[in-house]
């Protein structure tokens, strides 16, 4: 099965209907069989995460149907022209795209998720301060990493980091991808909880580089030199970031 990383809104719960919360162990490794829609590795129950954070509660709906159906039209737009079909044929997108605007014609709804196989994108380290960093123990499963914010900073520093980059003259399409995080948490209120799970990803790392890893610390020393014109020391920074990264990322193109 494929090890993600994961980007989290969660809603104040006093602003969110009643969700059970959801038991980990619960998750199948073949949820969806025998369906045009192929194999789906999570629970189907519509239930939440829910965390507590300086002191207020806060829940994040998994809505599982709703991201499989958006990370399969997602995954077919990525290939162009006769490779799409390939992939995911004209019948099944179809199908896809009916049940999806059945679903948001019954009601506001968005996902809370975004879910990246093998690796952390290193722009959704941007919506971070370092010092936001925790050591999670998971018990049996090792350590792994994450990062809690709220939307309001988040959405501030991403900001922040597009105004330096088209400052120093980065492509449209270095800046769309941060726009597109921007567009996604602009979805939730100010004081959503926003956080960067390495979760099963975490399990690719030795214990020992994993403790040392500062990602967000070096992406906002890459962003700093940017903004103070030192592009020598930019380089280096990213470079760090980026090396760390890519033993692992490189998984999702082994096949």
């Amino acid at each position: 099965m494929a090890k993600a990383a994961y980007l989290r809104a969660y809603m104040p719960a006093d602003r969110v209907g009643y969700y059970p919360e959801h038991d980990p162990r619960s998750t199948s490794t073949r949820v969806l069989t025998g369906e045009s829609f192929g194999v789906w590795s999570e629970e189907p129950r519509d239930d939440a995460f829910i965390t507590e954070y300086r002191g207020r509660r806060y829940v994040c709906p998994r809505l599982p149907r709703l991201r499989m159906l958006e990370g399969l039209i997602a995954f077919r737009n990525t290939y162009p022209g006769l490779t799409a079909s390939l992939l995911v044929p004209e019948r099944v997108a179809e199908a896809a795209v009916r049940e999806l605007r059945h679903i948001q014609a019954s009601g506001p709804v968005r996902s809370h998720i975004l879910t990246s196989p093998w690796h952390a994108p290193l722009r959704w380290f941007a919506a971070f301060d370092a010092g936001e960093r925790e050591i999670v123990d998971r018990g049996d499963d090792g350590l792994s990493i994450r990062y809690r914010t709220l939307q309001g900073d988040a959405v501030r520093r991403l900001r922040r980091v597009v105004s330096v980059l088209e400052d120093v003259g980065f492509d449209d399409e270095v800046l769309d991808q941060l726009v597109d995080v921007i567009s996604w948490l602009e979805g939730f209120p100010a004081d959503a909880l926003v956080e960067l799970d390495y979760d099963d990803v975490a399990v690719l790392f030795p214990e020992g580089e994993l403790v040392l890893d500062e990602t967000a610390s070096d992406l906002a020393g890459c962003v700093a030199a940017l903004e103070s014109g030192d592009l020598d020391r930019a380089g280096d920074c990213y470079a760090v970031a980026a090396s760390r990264w890519a033993r692992v990322q490189a998984i999702v193109h082994s096949n």
